[in-house]
C-alpha cells in the first residue's frame, strides 16, 4: 500500500489542530489518537514560546499525565539521537521535536536535564498548587492530604450539624421541619445531608448568599425544563396526528369521568401549547395513547373513552395508533412527561427547602472544621479552595493576575469529564484572555466516553463550549473520525448498533450526546468481528458456562493470545468466578472479592474480637469453629448449649466439658 493511501481521512483536521495561533475543541472517538494529537500540539507550542512553563497541559489521571510527559521526552530524545523513523506519524513528531530542540538551545532551557519544567499535570494537582500558593485566601493554611473517599467526614459533619442545631434554640426549628418531613428519622436526615455535602460543588454557589432569590431561580429553571420537554414533544409530533389527535382526545374525554387524566383534553381544539400550564393536557394525551408500562396502545374500549357504539371514530383511533407503533422517539418523549417536575413549589414545600438550605450552609461550614481536625480534604474542597485563591468576580487575586501573565497556552485532555468546579476554574484562568492576543486554548475529548459521573463530571459542558465558547473564547470545533485501534469489522458493527441506543440529538441540559460514526484505519479481519449470545431472562449459570466455552475456543484458536472478560457489575461475577474455578481455568482479577468476605480474614477478625472482649460469645464460637481450632457444630452445642449466659472461655476451663 502506498504511503498516500495510509494518510488518515481526517488529516486536514489533525493538521489544523496544530495551528498554534488558533483555539480548538476537538471531538475524537475511541482509538483516534487523542494523546498523540495532544503531544504534537504541545510540541508545536513548545517550539514557539519563550518559557516552557507558559504552556499548561491538564489531564485527569496521574497515569495520563505521566504518559504524555513520557511521550514528549521520548520524542525529544529520539530526535536528538537522529533516530530513523518509518511511519509518517512518527516523522511528523520528530520534525516538531527537532524544532523544540532548536528552541531549547536558543533559550538554554535544557529540558531533557530539567523535565520538571514541563507543566503537564492533573486537574487536582493544578488546583492543589493554586490553593497552596495562596494559603490565606484559599482558607487552607497548611496543605492537607487529599482522600478519594471522604464519606466518613461527610457523615461526621452532618451529625455535628444536627446536634448543634438541636441545641440552638433559634435554629432548632430548622431541624424540626426536616425531621417532620422525614418521619423523625434522624439517621435518614444525616445520610441525606452527607450525600449533599459530597455534591456541594454543584449547589453551594447557588445558596451561599442568603439574600439570593433562590426560589425564583429554581422555579424558573423547573419551568424551563418542562417547556423544553414539551417543545421537543411537539416538534416530534407527526403531521398526520396534529389535526386528528386533538379531535379523538376530545371525544374520549367526553366519555370519561373527571378522575381520568384524559379529562384534561375535554376542551382541546388543537395540540396544546408548550408552556408549563399545558402539562396536564399533554399528560392526558399520553394516557390516551400509552399503556401503563409506557407502550403504544393496540386496543381501545369504553375504559379508554371509546365505547363500541361509535365504530367509525374507534376505527380512526385504531388507525392513528397503528401509525405510531414504530415511532419510538415520540413514545419516549411521551413517557418523559410523567417524570417532569412541578414548575412551582407550594408554600409548605418551600418552607422545607428553605430549612434544608439553611442546614446545608451550616453543614458546609462544619465540614471545613472536620477536614481541619483530620488534616484531610476531598477533591471538591481542593477545587473550591483554588477558586477562592483566584479571587472573586471582578476582584482577581494577585495569583490570577500573575497566572494571566504567565500562561500563554492551555491544553485539556478528556474535556468531556470536566466537573462544574473544574470548568469554573478554567473560566477564571481564561478570564483575562481575548481573541487574537496570541494565547490559545486546546480542548480534546469525546462526550460519548464520559466516565467520571462519580466525580460530578458534566458532559453538557463539552456541548456548551462547542456552541457558546468559554470565558469569551470561541474555540473552533474539529471532529476526528478515524479509529487506529480496532479492525474495520468491529467499527462497522459499532456504527450500526450505537445509533440505536444513544440520543438522536444533543442536549446541553441533560448531557445527551448523539452517536458520531467513525471509520477504521485497520483492514477487516476474517470471520465475524462481533458475535452476540442472547439469553431470554437472566440465567447466570448458563451465561457463565457460555463464557467458559468461548474462552476455551479462543485458547484453541490463539494459544498465545490474552482474553479479557468485562462485566457491568460485580453481581454478574459470582457465578462466572465459580464456574472458572470449577473448570480449573486460572484467571487474574482485580477488586473482585471483598477482602472482608475472605474466610481467612473473617477468622482473624473473630480472633481479634475474641481477644479484645472475652464476653463476645459470637466471636468465641466463630474462633472455635475456625480451621485452626476445628470444633464441629455438635462440639459447640455440647460446650455451650446448656449454658447460654456463661462466658465461653470459662466453659472451656471446665474439665467435664
Amino acid at each position: 500500500m502506498v504511503e498516500s493511501e495510509r494518510l488518515p481521512v481526517d488529516q486536514p483536521q489533525r493538521r489544523r489542530a496544530l495551528d498554534p495561533s488558533g483555539s480548538f475543541i476537538v471531538q475524537a472517538p475511541a482509538g483516534a489518537g487523542k494523546t498523540g494529537l495532544l503531544t504534537k500540539r504541545y510540541l508545536s507550542l513548545l517550539a514557539r514560546v519563550d518559557d516552557p512553563e507558559s504552556i499548561i497541559a491538564i489531564t485527569f489521571t496521574r497515569k495520563a499525565a505521566g504518559e504524555m510527559r513520557s511521550r514528549v521526552l521520548s520524542a525529544l530524545q529520539q530526535a536528538r539521537a537522529d533516530t530513523d523513523l518509518a511511519e509518517s506519524h512518527q516523522r511528523e513528531i520528530r520534525e516538531l521535536a527537532l524544532q523544540v530542540l532548536a528552541q531549547d538551545q536558543r533559550q538554554a532551557w535544557r529540558l531533557l536535564a530539567n523535565p520538571g519544567r514541563l507543566r503537564i499535570q492533573t486537574f487536582d494537582s493544578l488546583a492543589a498548587g493554586l490553593a497552596g500558593q495562596m494559603p490565606l485566601l484559599s482558607q487552607f493554611g497548611a496543605r492537607p492530604q487529599t482522600v478519594e473517599d471522604a464519606r466518613r467526614h461527610y457523615m461526621e459533619a452532618a451529625l455535628r450539624t444536627i446536634g448543634q442545631l438541636v441545641e440552638d434554640n433559634d435554629d432548632a426549628t430548622l431541624v424540626d421541619r426536616l425531621l417532620v418531613h422525614l418521619d423523625n428519622r434522624v439517621g435518614t436526615l444525616q445520610s441525606l445531608i452527607a450525600a449533599m455535602l459530597a455534591r456541594r460543588d454543584q449547589w453551594l454557589r447557588h445558596i451561599v448568599d442568603p439574600e439570593r432569590r433562590v426560589r425564583e431561580e429554581i422555579e424558573t429553571t423547573l419551568a424551563e425544563i418542562v417547556t423544553r420537554a414539551l417543545g421537543e414533544l411537539l416538534r416530534a409530533m407527526p403531521l398526520e396526528c396534529r389535526a386528528e389527535l386533538p379531535a379523538l382526545a376530545r371525544y374520549a374525554a367526553a366519555n370519561l369521568g373527571p378522575g381520568s387524566p384524559v379529562a384534561a383534553c375535554r376542551d382541546l381544539a388543537g395540540l396544546p401549547e408548550t408552556d408549563f400550564g399545558s402539562l396536564p393536557v399533554w399528560r392526558g394525551l399520553a394516557s390516551l395513547l400509552l399503556t401503563k408500562d409506557g407502550q403504544w396502545r393496540k386496543k381501545i374500549d369504553k375504559r379508554t373513552g371509546f365505547p363500541p357504539s361509535d365504530k367509525e371514530i374507534k376505527e380512526r383511533m385504531l388507525g392513528l395508533l397503528a401509525g405510531l407503533q414504530a415511532n419510538d422517539a415520540l413514545r419516549d418523549r411521551f413517557t418523559v412527561l410523567e417524570s417532569l417536575p412541578a414548575p412551582a413549589y407550594g408554600d409548605q414545600e418551600w418552607e422545607i427547602l428553605d430549612a434544608l438550605f439553611s442546614v446545608l450552609r451550616r453543614a458546609v461550614a462544619e465540614l471545613k472544621l472536620v477536614f481541619q481536625a483530620h488534616g484531610e480534604v476531598d477533591f471538591a474542597e481542593i477545587s473550591l479552595a483554588a477558586l477562592h485563591a483566584l479571587g472573586q468576580g471582578d476582584d482577581p487575586s494577585e495569583l490570577l493576575l500573575k497566572l494571566d501573565y504567565r500562561i500563554q497556552h492551555l491544553l485539556v485532555d478528556e474535556f468531556q469529564d470536566t466537573s462544574i468546579n473544574q470548568f469554573l476554574l478554567l473560566e477564571k484562568l481564561l478570564s483575562g484572555w481575548e481573541e487574537g492576543d496570541g494565547r490559545s486554548l486546546f480542548l480534546v475529548g469525546d462526550p460519548m466516553q464520559s466516565i467520571y459521573r462519580f466525580r460530578e463530571a458534566e458532559v453538557g459542558l463539552f456541548l456548551k463550549v462547542i456552541r457558546q465558547g468559554i470565558a469569551g473564547i470561541r474555540p473552533h470545533f474539529l471532529q476526528l473520525g478515524l479509529n487506529f485501534r480496532s479492525q474495520r469489522g468491529i467499527i462497522d458493527w459499532i456504527n450500526r448498533a450505537f445509533p440505536r441506543v444513544m440520543p438522536e440529538q444533543s442536549d446541553m441540559a441533560l448531557g445527551a450526546v448523539p452517536y458520531a460514526p467513525s471509520s477504521a484505519y485497520k483492514s477487516r479481519l476474517q470471520g465475524e468481528a462481533v458475535v452476540q449470545h442472547r439469553f431470554i431472562g437472566r440465567d447466570d449459570r448458563a451465561e457463565a458456562e457460555q463464557i467458559v466455552n468461548i474462552i476455551r475456543q479462543a485458547r484453541v484458536d490463539d494459544p498465545q493470545g490474552t482474553i479479557a472478560v468485562l462485566v457491568s457489575s460485580r453481581t454478574h461475577l459470582a457465578e462466572l468466578v465459580h464456574v472458572l474455578r470449577e473448570q480449573r481455568l486460572s484467571f487474574c482479577a482485580v477488586d473482585i472479592d471483598s477482602l472482608a468476605n475472605k474466610p481467612v480474614v473473617q477468622d482473624l477478625l473473630a480472633l481479634t474480637r475474641a481477644l479484645l472482649h472475652l464476653g463476645d460469645r459470637i466471636s468465641w464460637l466463630a474462633l472455635l469453629r475456625a480451621p485452626y481450632c476445628g470444633l464441629t457444630l455438635d462440639d459447640l452445642y455440647r460446650l455451650t448449649g446448656d449454658a447460654p449466659a456463661e462466658v465461653v472461655i470459662d466453659l472451656l476451663r471446665q474439665a467435664n466439658r
